[in-house]
């Protein structure tokens, strides 16, 4: 399957028209989607229309269809909800409205549309595509257009975008605003939880999501709910009575606050509803519980788009713009979307039934076949969330017999904690006996061990930084005295979560396996550290948060330069010599460059950054950013970087420096890596399991292969282990990063939309999959 490589700047859009609409419900998000359809739109001489208030407008026509510039969606990046406008329109649902809404277009020359909404404004995009023809005839007939314009706009060719914050769109993992959506949720748990803690209260959440409960599920998986309830998995009969026994144990265990989380769309199994209010007035009529009802209603919709959802969203309409390029009058309707960190095009239609069945299954009751349309992300999350949240009695727990430590090592990364409290969690319901490590390898030499329980870890997946402590150290200088601790403590596995160190000290401990009986064990890496540079996986734990952190934080910097003269920000990101962040912070922040270490640059390219930004502040743009890698260049400095532009720039624009610091490693964990976290330390353990009872021979644990030292990373769709010992040669030791990154295929990306003319290479796309053919047991990364 070797196929020439296809470049975005070769694809050809001079003739074209495209025309954006945001339709349905709003969701966080969508701006940066209609901002990446017009600037790639517009990079390959494609005209293109902004359609105001969805629908309703291509049937008002007029003011409501305009041809937009590169400056029109300046700064939009940022803003939630759409700045084009959505509507509920009943007259597209008539011929008479869609009639006018085509004539509306063929006056404009618009052939190609891009639809960014959920499922009601698919089909009916669907529908008027498939009427199209029909339609141009009649408004020929009428004599609204010459028969000239039927033979030259005779297809219309549609891509969708999901934008919805429910995830109730089969197909797409990640829907646009469904990230944002958990953020506010989140924000909101937390808060309650301080307030609960102080007062032992009891909380009923009611989140959105009519018909389906993603985002509840989410949140109790997050925040470690005491009990949720969704529409696709109803409790069994009699809930109201394990519920309360339940919530009484919880409190019974010291534990002083009880969070329940209700989807609005949940129901029982006989299909009738279950209100927030139910819940409240049961646990207060049964156990006399101070309980609070709290309905979280359209602050969800609301608020500012979380990073992944600006990087999302970008990189669908990125690829909505080459779907509609590469369509022939033969190509499906598609839907454009995600799965793991791959760009896929669907048919929309295959989707749109899908998603229909999920509801047609819950409808007539078939639950578990709901689920399991939902897709296999969704599958994974509630099985997640039945094996953490109750703790069976110990007489039904296996006994194993077997311990596993558990410890953090390297800088503190947020969603360690989850990651801990999964393991904890997980363990003991397959029967080990868990042991805490305090301050990484460094702590474990010294004795710093201790056996930890199911209570232990209530409440961690919402805390920052690493509870146990974590060091930098490596293993190598305290061989003996972890042999001896192993050996002393009768340690049968290792789980070590942490970044690049972690899988270093596993690579030693493979090592010196030699030397020391002790280490002769199964070992699991779990990637957590902000810099994203561990070898063996896309993402790690941690760095979703800390993009967060940067992009907020460069959203208020460019705030603070609104009024002022025009200014360029010099901005310093941490990441040792990866670039990950700074390069996605500046791809969702619409920063204008960044500097990093794997993608050399000179003086010639820093000047024609300095003039590029010269230029764009001739326009009505008056503000720059400029995202520079900590270790991007040892000589071309923050501060050289700031005093070149500063002196390059005198009489355009001032400039000002900002080092970001430590703040990026700090904050509660984002909901990905909360649940990142959670669903990943979950699949180590399990693997450990299997792990231990494959090396057990007579009456030890032996492990002396390859594969039983092993990094669980997400590789492009599929959460996979791999050997240490084979990701050595992966691996660039000297600056920490792994030989080959993903994300750099993206870098380009950022470059067109910050308006650089770059070279674009695409190949990777444009296949169109089936929906049904996704592969089951794989096992996705998006949460």
């Amino acid at each position: 399957m070797d196929h020439q490589p296809k470049f975005f700047e070769n694809l050809s859009g001079a003739g074209k028209a495209i025309a954006v609409l945001t339709s349905g419900g709003d969701a966080q998000g969508m701006n940066a989607a209609v901002r990446a359809v017009v600037r790639m739109g517009i990079y390959v001489n494609a005209k293109v229309y902004f359609i105001y208030e969805g629908y309703q407008g291509m049937v008002d026509g007029g003011d409501n269809i305009v041809e937009v510039s590169w400056e029109s969606v300046s700064s939009i990046l940022q803003v939630g909800g759409t700045v084009i406008g959505s509507a509920r329109c009943k007259s597209f649902r008539t011929r008479e409205g869609r009639l006018q809404a085509a004539c509306n277009l063929v006056q404009r020359g618009i052939t190609n549309l891009c639809v960014i909404g959920g499922d009601g404004s698919l089909t009916g995009a669907n529908l008027f595509r498939e009427e199209w023809s029909g339609l141009l005839e009649e408004l020929a007939q009428k004599g609204k257009i010459d028969t000239e314009a039927v033979k030259k706009y005779a297809y219309l060719n549609i891509v969708g975008m999901v934008g919805s914050i429910d995830n109730d769109f089969c197909g797409t993992d990640m829907t646009i605003g469904t990230d944002s959506a958990l953020h506010r949720i989140i924000e909101v748990v937390d808060a309650i939880m301080t307030t609960a803690q102080s007062h032992q209260r009891t909380f009923v959440l009611e989140v959105m999501g009519r018909h389906c409960g993603y985002l509840a599920l989410v949140s109790a998986l997050a925040c470690g709910a005491d009990w949720v309830f969704i529409p696709e998995y109803p409790p069994e009969e009699g809930w109201e009575d394990s519920m309360c026994v339940k919530l009484s144990e919880n409190r019974a265990r010291k534990k002083r606050l009880n969070i329940i989380i209700v989807a609005e769309g949940a129901i029982d199994c006989h299909n009738k509803p279950i209100t927030s209010e139910k819940v409240k007035d049961l646990v207060v009529q049964r156990l006399g519980f101070d309980t609070r009802v709290t309905i979280l209603g359209h602050v969800q919709r609301g608020g500012t788009p979380s990073a992944f959802d600006r990087i999302l969203a970008s990189r669908m309409g990125v690829e909505a713009v080459l779907a509609l390029l590469e369509a022939t009058p033969d190509t499906p309707a598609c839907v454009v979307s995600l799965s793991g960190n791959q760009a896929v095009r669907l048919p929309l239609m295959e989707c749109v039934q899908m998603t229909q069945e999920v509801q047609k299954a819950m409808d007539e009751g078939r639950f578990l076949e709901a689920v399991r349309l939902r897709g296999r992300s969704f599958e994974n999350n509630l099985n997640t969330y039945k094996l953490l949240s109750h703790k069976k009695p110990d007489a039904e727990l296996p006994k194993s017999n077997f311990n596993v430590a558990v410890l953090n090592v390297g800088a503190p990364a947020a969603g360690m904690n989850a990651a801990v409290r999964a393991a904890v969690r997980v363990g003991m319901t397959e029967g080990h006996k868990i042991f805490a490590v305090i301050d990484g390898f460094e702590g474990f030499a010294r004795g710093k061990i201790k056996e930890i329980s199911w209570g232990d870890v209530g409440g961690w997946t919402g805390q920052g930084g690493s509870i146990l402590g974590t060091k930098r150290t490596l293993p190598a200088k305290y061989l003996e005295k972890i042999a001896d601790q192993m050996r002393t403590n009768n340690i049968n596995a290792l789980m070590v979560i942490g970044g690049f160190e972690a899988f270093e000290s596993c690579v030693q401990l493979y090592e010196a396996r030699a030397s020391f009986e002790e280490f002769k064990v199964p070992m699991c890496v779990v990637p957590a550290t902000i810099s994203n540079n561990v070898p063996g996986t896309d993402y790690s734990l941690g760095t979703d948060t800390a993009l967060n952190a940067i992009v907020e934080t460069c959203d208020r910097i460019k705030q603070s330069a609104s009024g002022t003269k025009r200014r360029v920000f010099i901005i310093e990101t941490m990441g040792g010599y990866c670039g990950y962040l700074a390069n996605m912070g500046a791809l969702a922040a619409g920063a204008d460059a960044a500097y990093i270490f794997e993608e050399q640059f000179d003086i010639r390219e820093l000047q024609a950054n300095v003039e590029h930004l010269t230029e764009k502040m001739k326009t009505s743009i008056q503000r720059g950013l400029v995202l520079r890698n900590e270790n991007c260049n040892e000589n071309y400095t923050t501060d050289f970087i700031y005093q070149l532009y500063s002196e390059e720039g005198k009489g355009v624009f001032d400039c000002r420096k900002n080092v970001l610091g430590h703040m990026q490693q700090g904050g509660a964990p984002s909901p990905f890596d909360r649940n990142f976290g959670t669903k990943i330390s979950a699949k180590a353990m399990q693997w450990i399991s299997k792990k231990l009872k494959e090396t057990y021979r007579k009456g030890k644990v032996f492990a002396n292969t390859d594969d039983s030292v092993c990094l669980l990373g997400m590789r492009r769709r599929n959460l996979v282990f791999q050997p240490v010992a084979e990701l050595k040669s992966e691996t660039d030791f000297v600056h920490r990063i792994p030989k080959e990154q993903w994300w750099l295929k993206l870098r380009p990306l950022m470059k067109i939309l910050a308006k650089y003319k770059t070279s674009y290479d695409v190949s990777d796309s444009g296949q169109l999959e089936h929906v049904a053919m996704l592969p089951k047991e794989a096992e996705t990364g998006a949460i």
